[in-house]
């Protein structure tokens, strides 16, 4: 199936301030399916929603796809330290469907981590919007310390890959490092599915947060070709 590309009009930069941005994205009337993600996602592409889409700004090349080699991936001294740290937190595969109690986690995440990024104060429909889509192959991977829910990770699984679309934790546990728990946990789950590839969507230098994604051995980055990150980070 042939596909047409179309670009966005500027718009204010979601990772980077005072900066436009503009994203390339597949024909809006012809459907998008597992399947075709599978394939986008080999390019860089992302979704948001039901709606894919990569970033493609004429003046700026900072958003770098990354992706973690499952078969190259070892856990560094600090990461097995976080995974020892957190022994006692249990892990749990849901379907993406709308709960109240991760709907209440995510507000409290957003507000608290992500004040007037215009993520804050969300509501049930810009939840569902964004995180779940009626295309996508998606997961909820809770994390749960006892009956305390303290973490989820958003996880979709395309052809050989897993890929961490989103996470929300409780951000009153910054000793637990729940974000890098949640990541090391997908690594988990998609190798005892026998998968090739842990997405990780974008890494931006002059971000303080995407930087922690270079902290992951197997790293490979897309310029071209997918190419290791061992000399570029």
């Amino acid at each position: 199936m042939s596909l047409d590309f179309y670009q966005d009009r500027p718009h204010p930069c979601s990772y980077l301030e005072d900066r436009l941005a503009r994203n390339i994205f597949p024909d809006p009337g012809k459907p998008v399916s597992n399947a075709l993600y599978s394939q986008l996602i080999q390019h860089g592409f992302r979704r948001s929603g039901d709606h894919v889409y990569r970033p493609h700004c004429p003046a700026c090349q900072a958003c770098v796809p990354v992706r973690i080699d499952l078969n190259a991936f070892q856990a560094s001294r600090n990461q097995r330290r976080c995974l020892n740290r957190n022994a006692d937190i249990t892990v749990h595969i849901r379907p993406a469907a709308f709960i109240e109690e991760h709907f209440e986690l995510y507000q409290r995440y957003q507000n608290i981590r992500h004040p007037g990024a215009g993520m804050d104060n969300p509501t049930e429909q810009s939840y569902r919007q964004f995180l779940t889509s009626h295309w996508s192959d998606t997961a909820f991977v809770e994390f749960r310390l006892k009956d305390q829910l303290v973490a989820v990770a958003v996880t979709d699984f395309v052809a050989d890959a897993a890929s961490a679309f989103y996470t929300f934790y409780d951000p009153e546990m910054p000793r637990r490092s729940l974000g890098t728990l949640a990541i090391l946990k997908q690594i988990e789950l998609a190798r005892q599915q026998k998968l090739s590839w842990l997405y990780l969507g974008y890494w931006i230098e002059a971000s303080s947060k995407m930087r922690y994604k270079n902290r992951f051995s197997g790293l490979q980055y897309l310029q071209g070709q997918w190419q290791s990150a061992d000399k570029k980070f």
